[in-house]
């Protein structure tokens, strides 16, 4: 387990690059999930956890200094616990979430320590030291790296020893109560995804995709196609109109230049 656990590890370290940096999305749990259930030898495991942490966080992106519960971290810790455990994705979704909460406090912990890097920055600044700038930005991607990297290793290997508990001592009752809450979390993730993008007009749109597959019983990706299409159509009639109002004004000026 040692092996893969510090594969997992690796793994993390480029989520942490990737989250604040480079912004590939390969920190989200559609991706995490399927990574570590392949380094942990159940790929099928790992893509179902993954599609079920990701629908049920959603919502949750950094914004600014607004840190919400990781998600790169309660991935890899969930997809650990349903492999490990041999338990439903909707379980290990419940048991993820203290991991994803711990690891929010680490980041704001981090964050916080950082702070007096940034007047080292702005000494480097005012003598014109941009290779300075540079190591403090290095120095502070590499902090960051290493934390995700030990707290990923560390929820995969040590976790192993809390799965065995759990497997002992926690009765059945109680995981198929996670597996519950774990049911109802995707729909709080589409709640703080819509609060965040909600708009009046846009409303018309989610009841016919709700119809649409709700009472006509229409897959996924045949509602994402008619409503790819619709936006296409949308685009290119308002790209229509604005060439009209821009011909229809230069006409005017025309007409006004003549008189």
């Amino acid at each position: 387990m040692f092996f893969e656990a510090l594969l997992v590890g690796l793994w993390g370290m480029l989520c942490g690059i990737d989250k604040y940096d480079v912004a590939l999305n390969i920190h989200r749990p559609l991706i995490t999930g399927p990574i570590v259930g392949l380094i942990l030898g159940d790929l099928e495991t790992g893509l179902i956890a993954g599609a079920t942490m990701e629908l049920a966080w959603l919502g949750l992106v950094p914004n600014a200094g607004a840190q919400p519960p990781d998600v790169t971290i309660g991935a890899v810790a969930g997809t650990a616990f349903a492999i490990t455990l041999g338990i439903s994705p909707d379980a290990s979704l419940g048991m993820a979430i203290p991991f994803a909460m711990a690891m929010q406090a680490l980041i704001i912990f981090l964050f916080t320590s950082c702070a007096p890097l940034m007047q080292k920055c702005d000494q480097y600044a005012e003598q014109g030291n941009t290779r300075g700038i540079d190591n403090m930005l290095y120095l502070g991607l590499g902090l960051r790296s290493l934390l995700f990297g030990v707290v990923a290793f560390s929820a995969v290997y040590y976790g192993t020893a809390g799965a065995d508990f759990i497997v002992e001592y926690l009765p059945q009752d109680v995981i198929d109560g996670m597996a519950v809450a774990g049911r109802m979390m995707p729909a709080v993730g589409f709640a703080m995804l819509l609060r965040t993008m909600f708009n009046v007009k846009l409303l018309p749109y989610f009841f016919l995709g709700f119809v649409l597959t709700t009472y006509l019983k229409l897959p996924i990706i045949a509602v994402a196609i008619v409503f790819l299409c619709i936006a296409i159509l949308d685009y290119v009639q308002q790209e229509k109109n604005s060439d009209d109002k821009s011909s229809h004004s230069s006409n005017l000026k025309a007409i006004d230049d003549e008189l």
